[in-house]
């Protein structure tokens, strides 16, 4: 038999011809693939794609579709130029995504981004050659069980926002609570058993529930369980048995008070602190301490993985209680604050 032979292929049937309702979203569908997607990724990549749109018709370029070219060029417009502030490198990437994004959306094909791969990689090695911060990724501060003594010492607890924002911070380092976690707990999620606490949380990055157990903390000034249960004891005063965990508290103490802006409500009807809100209350918290860092909302959840470490549990009880995959590589990094010093590979060496 010849090796040069030739095979012809035919197919058994001719292939379907697509028409535009083939490649077309309805509005019911466009809505239920948005809800797979973050409130606070699909709020930074609307803010992106915004800016990108005003860059391009200011330059007489075409935002959707875009080419190729268009992204190199606005990739290099932010790494480069002058004012405003140029992006760091990571930034840089959340942009594209958000470009790319924006074209599937659209049905669109997603332009080539090698350009911007290419752009992206000189940029961050002439940041990390000439020493500027915005070479290295940017981090929450890990809170540590020292920064937990100095910021609950800070508290009044004899007012309603020191007690709320003790159990703030202490709870959601119990479970690792992502800003969004905490913000949406509820009275009813924070049950009490003889060992601790029993809470019910929505790992909306994992798209599960997790019933996580927290027990009783051996210094009762750092215990998560005494703190949620002063806090529920104090909103229970208040005539709030049910409903929403952590609601604001206005500057005169009223707990989940209405607010109105020119005149209209604005705000969870019924007093829900928003993720950033959960957040500002860390930040501020630290600010009042004066401690050094880069404060937010993940620093509780770091600041578990952290200390979890040092006091020697193992990676998947780590992962369980903070709602981590078993390879998660973000856990894997907050691990190796702890390893770095206490599995050395130098140790024994010299």
């Amino acid at each position: 038999m010849s090796q040069n032979r030739v095979v012809e292929v035919v197919p058994t049937r001719s292939s379907p011809t697509l028409h535009a309702p083939d490649r077309a979203l309805s509005a019911a569908a466009r809505t239920a693939v948005a809800a797979g997607v973050p409130d606070s990724t699909r709020a930074a990549y609307s803010n992106d794609f915004t800016k990108f749109k005003n860059w391009c018709e200011a330059n007489d370029r075409s935002p959707l579709p875009a080419t190729a070219e268009t992204l190199t060029e606005y990739a290099a417009h932010l790494a480069y130029r002058d004012e405003p502030k140029p992006l760091s490198p990571g930034s840089i990437e959340r942009v594209r995504s958000a470009i790319r994004s924006a074209h599937r959306a659209a049905g669109l094909e997603p332009p080539d981004s090698i350009g911007l791969a290419k752009v992206v990689k000189g940029y961050r090695a002439r940041l990390a050659e000439s020493r500027d911060p915005r070479a290295k990724p940017r981090k929450a501060t890990a809170a540590t069980k020292d920064t937990l003594t100095q910021v609950i010492a800070g508290f009044d607890l004899a007012t309603p926002a020191g007690v709320r924002d003790a159990a703030i911070w202490l709870l959601g380092f119990s479970f690792a609570g992502r800003r969004s976690e905490i913000a949406s707990l509820d009275i009813e999620d924070a049950v009490e058993t003889d060992e601790g606490l029993t809470i019910k949380v929505y790992r909306k990055k994992g798209q599960r529930f997790d019933e996580i157990a927290v027990p009783f903390a051996e210094n009762p000034a750092l215990c998560p369980v005494l703190a949620v249960m002063r806090w529920k004891a104090c909103l229970a005063n208040h005539g709030r048995t049910s409903g929403a965990l952590f609601v604001r508290i206005n500057r005169h103490g009223h707990i989940g008070p209405n607010i109105t802006r020119d005149g209209r409500p604005i705000g969870d009807p019924t007093g829900r602190m928003t993720a950033q809100a959960i957040s500002q209350v860390i930040t501020r918290s630290a600010g009042r301490k004066a401690l050094t860092g880069r404060w937010s909302g993940h620093s509780v959840r770091r600041g578990f993985a952290t200390e979890a470490r040092k006091a020697g549990h193992d990676r998947i009880r780590i992962a369980r209680q903070g709602g981590w995959s078993d390879n998660s590589t973000a856990l894997a990094g907050y691990m190796e604050d702890a390893d770095r010093w206490t599995d050395n590979a130098l140790k024994g060496v010299l």
